[in-house]
């Protein structure tokens, strides 16, 4: 195999080098989708050209799914995990009520928006803990970082309970803007704070004590899986079409389970 990286985190940019590939007709694209709707005219032209493409992680826009195979991460039920989390963290507090916030990934990413559905059916299932501030902090530790600062700075250590980043790496940040602001983190009665995409750093912070949990779509086990669908397709193996990666819920209570899986990132 002969591999040509074109990877970027600029949706503009992206539609540029899609072009670029379909141009180059390989055998294959793998694609990593950074805006669904950008890359339906593009992923059109890849059909028309006889060029598959394969989507992995997050979905495309669902008028160009059928023209894709895909291996994804399963977001609703990640998103599921998170409200879990957040809810049994706040129980174990005791406490009646609480005050939620929320730093999301882009929010014109279909991964965002599935994750937020399943999110906001469980989290429906308690109203006495609200969600006061939902955020799109664009997959950006350092953006994340600022929000929350912000967000502190408004309603005060005693006006948020909770806290969801949705990637480990957004999810600190907001528990060193809290620490940094004075408020308490973790324990009997301080916030209670949710990650994502689990990381090793993540997963220190469990077991210090400071993030109540996280929930699996590791970048190694998403890039294996993808990796071994290149595999089996270029070699005629003809795997299925749609894959879906199981997902794990971590938490305090498991997370020696998982932190091999999510040590390498």
């Amino acid at each position: 195999m002969k591999i040509t990286n074109l990877t970027t985190m600029d949706s503009g940019t992206q539609v540029q080098y899609f072009a670029q590939a379909v141009a180059e007709k390989p055998a294959l694209i793998v694609l990593a989708v950074d805006d669904t709707k950008a890359m339906v005219v593009p992923i059109e032209q890849a059909k028309r050209a006889n060029i598959p493409v394969l989507a992995f992680d997050g979905p495309t826009d669902p008028s160009v799914a059928g023209d894709v195979m895909s291996v994804l991460s399963n977001n609703e039920e990640l998103g599921e995990y998170a409200a879990e989390n957040l809810i049994d963290g706040l129980k174990a507090q005791g406490r009646a009520s609480g005050k939620i916030i929320v730093l999301t990934g882009t929010a014109s990413m279909l991964v965002t928006q599935d994750r937020m559905v399943g999110f906001d059916k469980v989290m429906s299932t308690a109203p006495r803990y609200q969600v006061i501030s939902e955020q799109d902090a664009n997959w950006d530790p350092t953006l994340s970082g600022t929000i929350a600062q912000q967000l502190i700075a408004k309603y005060g250590c005693g006006g948020i309970q909770g806290a969801y980043g949705m990637a480990d790496y957004m999810a600190l940040p907001i528990i060193q803007a809290a620490k940094q602001a004075g408020c308490a983190v973790g324990g009997k009665s301080g916030l209670v704070v949710t990650g994502g995409n689990c990381f090793k750093a993540g997963i220190d912070a469990i077991e210090a004590g400071e993030m109540y949990g996280t929930a699996t779509e590791d970048p190694i086990s998403i890039a294996n899986q993808t990796a071994s669908y290149v595999g089996q397709y270029l070699t005629g193996q003809n795997p299925p079409k749609h894959e879906v990666m199981p997902e794990y819920r971590v938490t305090g209570a498991n997370v020696g389970q998982y932190a091999a899986q999510c040590g390498h990132a």
